[in-house]
């Protein structure tokens, strides 16, 4: 089996694209920009029920650059002068339900999904990306790499799991859970229903990819992916 080659964090990840299944641009804005609001959503609740003021510092910083991409994306949308209620809101109960399904019962699974749904889903949106209009693509890849999610995540997961090793295996079984939403909410985003050998054949290779990534996060953090 080759070795799996290190994580670039937030880099343009071109080795298989998803051209002919990116949507529109306006779509593509809607639901990222959607997706983001949430994240940030899902990062402030973790700001609330975060157990000591190291958590709470860090994970401010964490929410505010999800706060920041999305109102780069917004900032797109307004710069197409497009409606942005209009484009977020057919997607706000999707993504919506994504977060309740994805919450986890505790702090510690609070994070942990957010480490694990996040850097799962910026690795997909990003590739996403590579079917869009030039000028567009090259905005949105820009909004999607301001300051560092994944990083500052894993040692907040990583702090927790020193201070109490027994979360480990806890943590590992939760985060295998997170997978199955996480890739269903990746596939909503296609523009043409997984229906065809063709199409399936295009996005299994990705998804492997994002797998891929995934397993790296936990490994890194000793949990079994």
């Amino acid at each position: 089996m080759p070795a799996l080659k290190p994580r670039d964090t937030a880099t343009a990840m071109t080795r298989v694209d998803l051209h002919r299944l990116t949507p529109p641009v306006d779509q593509y804005l809607g639901h990222c920009a959607a997706l983001h609001l949430t994240f940030f959503e899902q990062l402030s609740h973790a700001v609330a029920n975060a157990p000591r003021i190291a958590d709470k510092d860090a994970l401010t910083v964490v929410a505010g650059t999800a706060l920041r991409r999305y109102e780069a994306l917004v900032a797109e949308i307004e710069r197409r002068k497009l409606d942005r209620s209009a484009l977020m809101e057919p997607h706000l109960h999707g993504v919506q339900e994504f977060e309740r399904r994805t919450m986890g019962a505790d702090w510690h699974e609070q994070v942990a999904s957010a480490h694990v749904t996040i850097g799962f889903l910026t690795d997909f949106w990003m590739r996403l990306a590579a079917g869009l209009p030039k000028d567009a693509r090259e905005r949105v890849e820009q909004a999607l790499r301001i300051g560092e999610l994944d990083a500052p995540l894993h040692r907040i997961v990583q702090r927790a799991i020193a201070a109490n090793p027994r979360l480990s295996s806890r943590l590992a079984l939760w985060c295998r859970r997170l997978v199955g939403d996480t890739m269903l909410q990746a596939r909503s985003a296609l523009a043409v229903a997984i229906d065809s050998r063709d199409d399936e054949e295009q996005i299994e290779p990705v998804l492997t990819e994002l797998i891929a990534e995934h397993t790296r996060r936990m490994d890194k953090l000793g949990l079994t992916a």
